[in-house]
């Protein structure tokens, strides 16, 4: 399987059944990861942590402090493709990281960048 991440800078395309998610919230500057397979029916979010709390974030009922990150499951059906905002504004862009490499999204202001399974 692979995922095709499609931004102004054009697309990028990694071969891969799974991949994580960070970014930094843009009001506390707290770090958020998310770690998402890729499965036949869409995308499913299997795990996610974040650094802290506060502005409208807080950990959901659940959720494990552990090492210094609380770490719970969310709760939402498979997404055909995901949309990550770019403004260009916020601390950092978004870093994708598979198979060992991470790649940074989304630090200049463009176009939402798409995460699809390629075809």
């Amino acid at each position: 399987m692979a995922l095709c991440a499609l931004s102004a800078a054009g697309v990028l395309r990694i071969v891969t059944t799974s991949f994580m998610l960070q970014w930094t919230h843009s009001v506390e500057k707290i770090p958020w990861q998310e770690d998402w397979q890729i499965t036949p029916a869409g995308f499913v979010l299997t795990h996610a942590r974040v650094q802290g709390s506060g502005a409208g974030m807080e950990p959901p009922e659940g959720a494990v402090l552990r090492d210094g990150w609380y770490h719970y499951v969310p709760k939402i059906p498979p997404r055909q493709e995901l949309v990550l905002a770019a403004s260009g504004e916020t601390a950092s862009g978004w870093k994708l990281c598979a198979n060992g490499q991470c790649h940074e999204l989304g630090t200049t202001a463009e176009q939402p960048i798409k995460i699809t399974q390629c075809q």
